[in-house]
C-alpha cells in the first residue's frame, strides 16, 4: 500500500478590477502563458451548505465551471500553500488615505533595439 499522499492547498491573493480577491486552489504553477499564474481545481464551500459570506458565493458564480483560470503575475500579491481551504472572499483595496490606486505595471522593460 502507498502511504496516503497529502493533498495541497494554495491561497491565492490577488488585484482584480480594484478589489482584492482571494481564492482557494489545489494546483499553481507559471502556467504556459508568458506572465500569468495558472490556477487549477478551484475550491469552494459546498452548495448544500449555507452561505455565511454572500462575496464567497459571488466568487463560486463568477468561476462557475471554470477548470482553470490564468491571473496576471503583476496582479498577484500572495500565495500561501496552507493547511485547509478557508473562505473565499472578496474585499476593497484598503488605502488609509483614500488616495492610491494601483495601476497594471509591465512585468518586464522592453529594451530599445538601435
Amino acid at each position: 500500500m502507498k502511504a496516503a499522499e497529502k493533498k495541497h492547498v494554495y491561497k491565492i491573493i490577488f488585484v482584480n478590477e480594484g478589489r482584492v480577491y482571494e481564492i482557494y486552489a489545489q494546483r499553481v504553477s507559471h502556467g504556459a502563458m508568458f506572465g500569468f499564474v495558472e490556477a487549477e481545481g478551484l475550491l469552494f464551500g459546498e452548495k448544500t451548505t449555507v452561505v455565511v459570506d454572500p462575496s464567497e458565493e459571488r466568487l463560486q458564480n463568477e468561476f462557475a465551471g471554470v477548470a482553470r483560470t490564468y491571473i496576471p503575475m503583476h496582479s498577484v500579491i500572495r500565495i500561501d500553500e496552507v493547511e485547509k481551504r478557508g473562505v473565499s472572499k472578496i474585499h476593497a483595496v484598503e488605502d488609509k488615505e483614500g488616495k492610491v490606486h494601483r495601476l497594471p505595471s509591465a512585468i518586464y522593460t522592453p529594451v530599445k533595439q538601435e
